[in-house]
């Protein structure tokens, strides 16, 4: 096989030294990969590295043709436009000034007979469902999942012989996720796809499992890899119950050797008492019983510790479950308590009382994570002029936080543990390193810049610290939280949240995931901004 992507022996840290990846190897055909393991482990990091845009401390990457990249989250300005994002704003400029008759070598070269560059990115844009966004459109008036389609066309528009997709999922509606299914499926040449997306990861060739002793690959999609890794989970489990066993019984054997020498030598020296033997072949018998003793002796401590050495050795076999621990706070709001009304626009009002659950649903754009927003008080009702039109926001209880999808709330350049005491100034440093433990920031890990942590550990961090601000939530939102989590650590979520005693609003694509925390209530936003609103369970979009 011709590998595509060889990563020998690399290794990074980042610049504060904290290690990220060490000695990795690895390599990777034609074909497309899922590239899988916990949150922290290294993934986006090594997709950088792959793209160039981070250089090993160590080691060295090789890739056979260019290279595309799609990051998690795209670094664009305020002023930055659809046609910026695609890469052809240059192209556009040069094309349409030889349109006007300015004929200078310098448009003729920078457009590089590129002369359908504007029909191309609009048939791209059309088939990833953004037909009505314009190409001079600023990128800051699109929604999240606007902005990944269109930096998924700009990939599309270039045809790299490699393309890297961080996840790619994130913020889609069901409808973009399907048009990217479709354009993942007809995808020839190389990929690799970070996704915590059963659905996507279940289209690709083969499963790299990223840990923290380095990569495994397994041929076939996530469902295959799942059976596998079952497997030998269940198979070493069983090795761990001989390997315990047999520890046991060279432990009793070990006890009955030494009950055995204690008799002899208890016999011995009553022989000895009595002179029943001479004193000689009384010597003699007891040299001899020692060395024998001894060597009984050695060989079952020797036993006993090769049998440790296995109980080790299939421990170190069985994985080791790396879960967040979330608690919430014990907030209850009474069924009756009114704790968010909206008025609306022609006299319409949209009530939340009690420890209501409510479902916010939308296309990509339709401005979900904009009434968020106005919710959590960051934009003033009656400010936008698309989307759900608020004229008034009257809160009823104290402690509302909100969870965006940006994770924008810490400071890159100070510690996680600074970040999370700046919203809970009154907590004590012990307390704080006690919840950042059950986030799984453990031993020196709260003292890390947050700049460095991945879109997982970002999202751990900025719950952690919204969960121990003062007062507690009780009216919790959160915007799409499960983009950044792997498949455990969703688990756990859905656990807290089920236990969570006061008013929940949640935008997500996720149906499963709402499914799952209780959900009394749906709304809607429509194309037009109109919301509708039911009381049934969550229904598909």
């Amino acid at each position: 096989m011709s590998f595509a992507i060889v990563c020998d022996d690399i290794s990074f840290a980042w610049p504060d030294g904290t290690p990220v990846i060490d000695g990795l190897d690895l390599a990777l055909g034609p074909g497309s990969t899922g590239l899988i393991g916990v949150n922290g482990a290294g993934k986006s990091t090594l997709l950088r590295i792959i793209a160039g845009e981070l250089r090993p401390r160590s080691g060295t990457v090789s890739v056979a043709g260019q290279v595309g990249y799609l990051p998690q989250n795209l670094p664009l300005g305020t002023a930055a436009t659809v046609s910026d994002l695609l890469g052809i704003t240059e192209r556009r400029r040069a094309l349409h000034a030889i349109e006007r008759g300015e004929v200078g070598e310098e448009n003729f070269t920078a457009l590089a007979d590129d002369w359908d560059v504007e029909e191309r990115a609009r048939a791209e844009l059309d088939r990833l469902g953004l037909a009505d966004v314009e190409l001079d459109r600023t990128v800051a008036t699109l929604s999240g999942g606007e902005t990944i389609m269109v930096g998924l066309a700009a990939q599309f528009l270039r045809r790299p012989d490699v393309l890297l997709l961080d996840e790619p999922t994130n913020n889609l509606d069901l409808a973009a996720r399907r048009r990217l299914y479709a354009a993942v499926r007809a995808w020839t040449g190389v990929l690799v796809i970070v996704s915590h997306d059963r659905a996507l990861l279940d289209m690709v060739d083969r499963v790299a499992e990223l840990t923290e002793s380095g990569v495994r690959v397994y041929g076939g999609n996530l469902s295959a890899y799942e059976d596998v890794l079952a497997a030998e989970q269940e198979a070493a489990e069983r090795m761990v119950r001989t390997a315990e066993a047999d520890v046991r019984r060279q432990q009793r054997e070990l006890v009955e050797a030494r009950t055995k020498l204690d008799r002899r030598v208890r016999y011995g020296k009553k022989m000895e008492a009595n002179k029943r033997e001479p004193k000689i072949i009384m010597g003699l018998r007891k040299r001899q019983a020692q060395v024998s003793a001894g060597k009984h002796r050695n060989m079952h401590i020797e036993r006993l510790d090769d049998a440790r050495r296995r109980l080790d050795a299939a421990e170190e076999a069985v994985r080791e479950t790396k879960e967040i621990r979330i608690d919430l706070p014990g907030t209850e709001v009474p069924a009756g308590r009114t704790v968010l009304t909206l008025r609306l626009a022609e006299d319409r009002e949209l009530i939340v009382r009690g420890p209501e659950r409510i479902a916010l649903l939308g296309s990509n754009g339709s401005g979900k994570t904009t009434l968020l927003r106005i919710v959590a008080g960051e934009i003033a009702p009656g400010e936008v002029t698309h989307g759900v039109p608020v004229e008034s926001v009257t809160l009823g209880v104290d402690g509302v936080r909100y969870l965006p999808q940006r994770l924008d709330l810490l400071d890159d350049s100070r510690s996680v543990l600074d970040n999370v005491r700046d919203h809970a100034p009154s907590a004590g440093e012990n307390a704080i390193r006690g919840q950042l433990a059950r986030f799984l920031f453990k031993g020196d890990r709260p003292d890390r810049l947050a700049g460095t942590l991945s879109g997982g550990e970002r999202f751990r961090a900025v719950l952690a610290a919204l969960l121990c601000a003062e007062p507690p939530p009780r009216l919790l939102m959160l915007d799409e939280p499960t983009n950044n989590l792997d498949l455990a650590s969703v688990r756990r979520l859905v656990e807290a949240l089920s236990g969570y005693r006061g008013a929940l609003l949640v935008a997500s694509h996720d149906l499963a995931f709402l499914a799952e925390i209780g959900i009394t209530r749906t709304l809607r936003i429509g194309p037009d901004g109109e919301l509708s609103e039911t009381t049934d369970a969550v229904e598909a979009e």
